[in-house]
């Protein structure tokens, strides 16, 4: 079973797309980096929230993601445009459309 990672983030006001663009900017090297599924969508009620709903080969291949200098240098971008207010949980993924 694939390993999961449910987020949320807050954007500064009037910041969110900015951090939208900064989220899929680096969506392309992820799939090497043992990504099976990156969903960044925003809160139909929430102007400034951002989720991010992700899926990959292990833990280990998450952990090791974040140790990218991309992401590494999106995370630095980002940061400035958010409040600090984030939610985060750990799952296991059992199965689904576009999860093999």
């Amino acid at each position: 079973m694939a390993y999961g990672y449910l987020a949320t983030m807050r954007a500064t006001p009037g910041n969110r797309d900015e951090v939208v663009h900064i989220l899929l900017g680096g969506a392309d090297g992820l799939r090497d980096a043992g990504c099976l599924l990156y969903v960044v969508s925003v809160d139909d009620t929430d102007a400034d929230l951002i989720h991010v709903t992700e899926a990959w080969q292990s833990k280990q291949h998450h952990d090791d993601s974040l140790r990218l200098p991309e992401t590494k240098a999106a995370i630095t971008k980002a940061m400035p445009l958010l409040t600090g207010e984030f939610t985060g949980r750990e799952v296991t993924v059992v199965g689904g459309l576009g999860v093999a």
